[in-house]
C-alpha cells in the first residue's frame, strides 16, 4: 500500500470547516480521510498552546506534532499529523536550528546525546551568516521535523515577502533550512522538505511575473536572481542560477517532485489572493512544495496539486510514495521503513502500536491531553451484548413522561403550518377521544395506561399525550400572559359583562381555565376534525358552543357588545378632529431611507452591482472606501471591459451619492 504526504497552508487550523466538503462532519479525522493522506503537514495554524482543543490533539488513529509561536497570537504555526496504522516517527523536534529544548527539558536539541538527536544542525560558522539569531528564527513556530527510519521529514512555513522590515528574518530562515538539509544529506540521511516556502521558482510559477518585472524594472535574469529566489534555485535541481554559485551551495540537493511530474505545465498554482477574488480566474502563484533528496527521487510515483479543494487561500499539494522502494539495493515495503524497527515486516504489522514509543514532542503527551481520549470517543462505545433493549410500552412511557401535556399539544400544532381563526375546542383527554379519532376500533379508555405509541396512528394523534385511564381530563394550562406583540400594547384588555377582565375571570373559573387552554392551543380544522366526532365538529364561526358545555351563552362576549373598559372606535370624522393624520406608509419609507445603505453603483462592463472595499495600503488614501466590479480577476490580472472577468470600473465612495445608476 502506498504512502501519501500532503502539505496544506490552511490559513487557520479551523478555517477549512467553513467550506465544503469539510463543513459536514467538521472533524480532523474526516478531513484527513477526504485528503486520502497518511501524513498531513499544515502551515499557518494560527493558534497558541492555550488554544489547543481535544478535537485537534486527540484525533482517533492519528498522532500530532506542533510548533506554535511563542509570543504572537493568531500567527504562523506548523502541525504534522501521522496516521498510526501506516507510519510512526522515531524522533521529533521543533525548530529548524536545534536551539530549542524538548518538552519538560532544559537541554537544547543540539546538546542531547547523539542517539536522541535528528542531527544536521547548522554549525557555528553557518549560524554566523544568519542576519538574525537562531533563537529568534525558531520563536515563531515555523518548523516541525520528524525522523522515520527511511527519511527525515521537515515541515516548514517560510516567512512571506511582506515588507522590507522582514527581509533579514526571511533570508535568515531560508539560509537555516538550506544549511540543515545539506547537513542531513551530508550525514547520509534522506530528506523530504515540504510546506509553504513563499517563493515562486520561475516565471512559469506565478501569474504576475511580467507585471512584477515591469513594475520593478527587472529582466528575466534579475528576476531569477532576487536574494530569496537565488537561494532557492541553488537549492533545487534544475534551478536557474546566473553567475557563480555561493560558497557551500556548489551543488543542488533537492528535487521539486510536483514539477518533475508536470514539466512545462502552466497555471499549476497553489495560492491565490483572496482580496481580489483571484482564484476563479486562476491568477495565482506556486509557492507550496514537496521536495526530496536525490536518493529518494525514484521512490515517488505521483504528485499533484488539489486546486479544487476549497478551505483556504492555498490548495493542498501531495506526493505519493510507492509501496515498494529500494533501500541499500534491496526492495522493501514502504511500511517497513516508516515505522520503528520490527513493527512491520514485509508490509504486515507484527507489533502493535503503543503510545510508549512515540516521541516526547507528540501532542498526546502534552500534560493537558496525556492519557486522555476525545470526549466524542467516550460516548461512542457500543452497548454491551447483555444489555436488554426496552420494550415498546416502556419506550412509550418514557416519551410520555418526558413530554408535558402542553408541549405535546404544541408539537401537534407545529406539525400543521396552516393557521386559522382560533376555534373553541373542549379539552381533550383519553376518555373523550372517539374510536374514530384513535383509529384502533375501540374506545381509548380501554387502552393501557400511558399511551403506547402505534404506527397506525396519525401524526396528530401521536403528538398528543394520552392521559392515564384513571384521569378524567388533561391538566389545565394557564393562558399566555404578558404582551404578545407590539399591537397588543395599543389594544384594551377584553372584559366580561360583569366588568372583570378575562384574565381575572380565568383565574377563578375552572371552565374558563379550560377555555383558556383551548384559546392558547388554537388547533387547525384538520386537528379538530380528527379529535372530535363528526356531529361535534365546530363550525367555522369564531364563536362555537358545544353540546354538554357548562358555559353559559350569556357569558360569551359578542362582537357587537362593548364593555365600559373598552372604548368604541372613532369615526373617520372624529379621528380627523382629534389631530392631523400621519400616513404610516410614508413614515416607514422616510425611516427606511434614513437608515438604509445607498444603492451600489453598477459596473461599466457588466452592469452588475459593484462591491465596496477599503484601502489598507499606507498613504493618503488609507481608510478610504471605493467601489469596483464584483467579478473575479482574470488569468492575466488585468482589468478589461468586454470580458467575463473584472472590468475597469473604479469609483470612490465619497464621489457616489447612490441617486443614479
Amino acid at each position: 500500500m502506498v504512502l501519501r504526504i500532503t502539505t496544506w497552508n490552511v490559513n487557520g487550523i479551523r478555517n477549512p470547516f467553513g467550506y465544503q466538503p469539510w463543513r459536514d462532519k467538521r472533524s480532523f479525522a474526516a478531513m484527513f480521510d477526504i485528503l486520502e493522506a497518511d501524513i498531513v503537514v499544515m502551515q499557518e495554524t494560527k493558534i497558541q498552546r492555550k488554544d489547543l482543543q481535544d478535537d485537534m490533539v486527540l484525533v482517533p488513529g492519528w498522532d500530532c506534532y506542533f510548533s506554535l509561536p511563542k509570543y504572537k497570537r493568531g500567527y504562523s504555526g506548523v502541525a504534522i499529523y501521522t496516521r498510526q496504522s501506516v507510519c510512526a516517527p522515531i524522533r521529533a523536534e521543533e525548530g529548524i536550528t536545534g536551539v530549542l529544548c524538548p518538552p519538560n527539558s532544559s537541554t537544547s536539541y543540539t546538546n542531547l546525546p547523539e542517539e536522541a538527536q535528528i542531527g544536521g544542525y547548522p554549525s557555528y560558522s553557518q549560524l554566523a551568516r544568519f542576519p538574525v539569531d537562531a533563537a529568534t528564527l525558531d520563536s515563531e513556530g515555523r518548523c516541525v521535523i520528524l525522523e522515520f527510519p527511511a527519511f527525515v521529514l521537515i515541515g516548514v512555513y517560510s516567512p512571506a515577502n511582506r515588507d522590507e522590515t522582514r527581509d533579514d528574518f526571511r533570508l535568515g530562515f531560508i539560509n537555516a533550512f538550506d544549511d540543515r538539509v545539506r547537513n542531513l544529506i551530508a550525514q547520509g540521511k534522506r530528506v523530504v522538505l515540504t510546506g509553504d516556502l513563499n517563493i515562486s521558482r520561475e516565471e512559469i510559477d506565478t501569474a504576475n511575473a511580467e507585471e512584477t518585472m515591469r513594475k520593478h524594472g527587472l529582466g528575466g535574469e534579475e528576476y531569477a536572481s532576487t536574494p530569496a529566489r537565488r537561494l532557492f534555485n541553488q537549492f533545487l535541481f534544475g534551478g536557474k542560477v546566473f553567475g557563480d554559485r555561493d560558497e557551500g551551495r556548489e551543488k543542488p540537493v533537492m528535487w521539486d517532485i510536483c514539477r518533475g511530474f508536470h514539466e512545462g505545465r502552466k497555471g499549476m498554482f497553489t495560492c491565490w489572493e483572496q482580496k481580489i477574488n483571484a482564484r476563479p480566474g486562476n491568477f495565482g502563484s506556486r509557492i507550496d512544495y514537496v521536495l526530496c533528496s536525490e536518493t529518494m527521487k525514484d521512490w515517488f510515483c505521483e504528485s499533484n496539486i488539489q486546486e479544487g479543494l476549497m478551505g483556504s487561500d492555498h490548495c493542498p499539494v501531495y506526493a505519493v510514495l510507492k509501496d515498494k522502494v529500494v533501500v541499500d539495493n534491496t526492495d522493501v515495503d514502504i511500511r517497513d521503513v516508516v515505522n520503528p524497527l520490527g513493527m512491520f515486516v514485509d508490509g504486515k504489522r507484527v507489533m502493535e502500536y503503543s503510545t510508549k514509543s512515540i516521541p516526547v514532542l507528540s501532542g498526546k503527551l502534552i500534560p493537558e491531553f496525556d492519557r486522555r481520549r476525545n470526549i466524542r470517543d467516550m460516548f461512542a462505545r457500543k452497548p454491551s451484548v447483555s444489555a436488554e433493549a426496552p420494550t415498546v410500552a416502556e419506550a412509550g412511557d418514557a416519551v410520555d413522561k418526558a413530554l408535558p401535556t402542553e408541549e405535546a399539544v404544541a408539537i401537534a400544532t407545529n406539525e400543521h403550518d396552516s393557521v386559522i381563526n382560533p376555534i373553541s375546542v373542549e379539552p381533550v383527554s383519553a376518555a373523550t377521544i372517539s374510536p374514530k379519532a384513535t383509529g384502533t376500533g375501540r374506545p381509548s379508555s380501554t387502552t393501557k395506561a400511558s399511551g403506547v405509541k402505534r404506527a397506525s396512528d396519525t401524526a396528530t394523534t401521536r403528538s398528543l399525550k394520552r392521559s392515564k385511564s384513571g384521569s378524567s381530563s388533561a391538566a389545565p394550562v394557564a393562558p399566555a400572559k404578558g404582551q404578545q406583540s407590539l399591537k397588543g400594547f395599543f389594544k384594551a384588555k377584553p372584559s366580561t359583562p360583569n366588568g372583570e377582565s378575562v384574565l381575572e375571570a380565568d383565574k377563578e373559573s375552572p371552565v374558563a381555565n379550560a377555555q383558556g387552554l383551548e384559546r392558547t392551543v388554537a388547533l387547525t380544522g384538520v386537528v379538530a376534525a380528527t379529535l372530535l366526532p363528526e356531529e361535534e365538529t365546530p363550525s367555522a364561526s369564531p364563536i362555537a358552543v358545544h353540546r354538554g358545555s357548562a358555559v353559559d351563552e350569556n357569558s360569551i362576549e359578542r362582537p357587537t357588545q362593548h364593555s365600559a373598559s373598552q372604548p368604541l372606535p372613532l369615526s373617520p370624522s372624529a379621528a380627523s378632529k382629534s389631530g392631523d393624520v400621519i400616513d404610516p406608509i410614508v413614515s416607514k419609507e422616510s425611516w427606511s431611507q434614513l437608515f438604509s445603505k445607498p444603492a451600489a453603483p453598477r459596473c461599466e462592463g457588466h452592469n452588475e452591482p459593484c462591491i465596496s472595499l477599503t484601502t489598507k495600503k499606507p498613504g493618503v488614501n488609507c481608510g478610504r472606501v471605493f467601489w469596483i466590479c464584483p467579478r473575479p480577476v482574470g488569468p492575466t490580472g488585468n482589468k478589461k471591459n468586454g470580458t467575463q472577468w473584472r472590468c475597469e470600473t473604479f469609483i470612490w465612495s465619497s464621489q457616489w451619492n447612490g441617486s443614479v445608476s
